[in-house]
């Protein structure tokens, strides 16, 4: 076993969580409907954030590199990690740092994490819906009001009230026409390669370390007790064993107990999750949690989780009986699903790869 699938099926309620004119969506021309989704960009950073909170750490630093033109403007440029595996978020995160110009070596670690975008079970289980809504202040005597001209300069009053003389207008509300909110059974992946997982490349010609005047990232691995090995990628250095034991159990708390907040109050939703497959072959977790075509309704689908297949353990919350007939919700399941992802985690062999 080299590689572990985890797949996720999540219950989202009138919410956003990828902002795009109101909510990102999708056009599914099969079912003729716009699904709603957020990328695995966004669920990537989720989980980050999710990661760096259990480990009560901060996360590696981030350097923005700006220009000034010859017009005196500044103009943005190159953004980097400080593509050292010693913080978390960068080892499993991954990192890339390209020079301007290309006059530096590029420095790039892919993630041993593949993520998904978190999108509908099926295109007839989840969708959007558009409401109007106001920002209304009119019940607030203090309220002010600011109105300027052409030119930039405040109105007094009485030269605002003028203004409004036969206007059926309001100053203290604002209406927000066509948001779109979320609503649906959604699922999301995450594929975690264990032979990079713990592991960073020491080839030279596809560098994954920093090696300058400056810094010296293998250098400094080393002295913390990393340890020199081979995989089927080449040489590489990998985590000492107390700290592998530390991240794991951190790592899988995050991928079980993600979540995408939104950015907007109102709108917020526990996006629970009802349940989590995880095996080691994709197809079977594919076939784990999905949706049927319903033979006695038209455009209907039925969500499906598989309790009993070979080779895929299946962890199912109390929740999930409110959308999908189960069998063996349990209070406990998500904490059973973090068990089997550390008992997974730490079976495999990082140090001897190749033996």
């Amino acid at each position: 076993m080299s590689t572990i699938y985890i797949r996720t099926l999540k219950h989202a309620e009138h919410t956003v969580f990828g902002v795009e004119d109101g909510q990102k969506t999708y056009f599914d021309p099969q079912f003729n409907t716009s699904v709603p989704y957020s990328s695995g960009q966004q669920v990537k950073r989720s989980l980050i954030n999710k990661l760096s909170s259990v480990l009560n750490e901060e996360q590696a630093p981030i350097t923005f590199l700006s220009d000034i033109t010859t017009k005196g403007e500044i103009k943005e440029g190159e953004v980097y990690g400080n593509c050292d595996p010693s913080f978390p978020d960068q080892l499993f995160g991954g990192w890339m740092k390209a020079g301007k110009g290309g006059v530096a070596r590029t420095i790039k670690r892919r993630s041993p994490l593949s993520i998904s975008a978190m999108r509908g079970l099926h295109p007839l289980l989840a969708g959007v819906k558009k409401e109007n809504v106001t920002f209304d202040r009119t019940d607030q005597p203090n309220t002010k009001f600011i109105v300027r001209d052409s030119k930039g300069n405040e109105l007094n009053d009485d030269e605002v009230l003028a203004l409004l003389e036969g206007k059926d207008k309001s100053l203290s509300r604002k209406w927000i026409p066509g948001n779109k909110r979320a609503t649906g059974l959604f699922v999301q992946d995450i594929a975690i390669d264990l032979r990079r997982l713990f592991c960073v490349s020491l080839n030279s010609f596809e560098p994954e370390l920093e090696k300058s005047e400056k810094k010296d990232t293998e250098k400094e691995l080393r002295e913390k007790g990393w340890i020199e090995s081979e995989n089927v990628f080449g040489k590489c250095l990998v985590a000492p064993k107390e700290e592998r034991e530390r991240l794991i159990p951190a790592l899988a708390e995050a991928i079980i107990d993600w979540s995408i907040t939104s950015n907007q109050s109102r709108t917020f939703s526990l996006m629970e999750t009802l349940a989590v497959a995880i095996g080691e072959n994709a197809n079977k977790i594919a076939s784990s949690i999905r949706a049927k075509l319903s033979e006695e309704e038209e455009d209907k689908a039925v969500p499906i989780i598989e309790e009993d297949i070979d080779g895929v353990d299946v962890f199912i919350s109390t929740t999930a009986s409110g959308y999908v007939i189960t069998k063996s919700e349990s209070f406990d399941a998500m904490e059973k699903a973090k068990e089997n992802l550390i008992e997974k985690m730490k079976a495999f062999d990082y140090e001897k790869q190749l033996q």
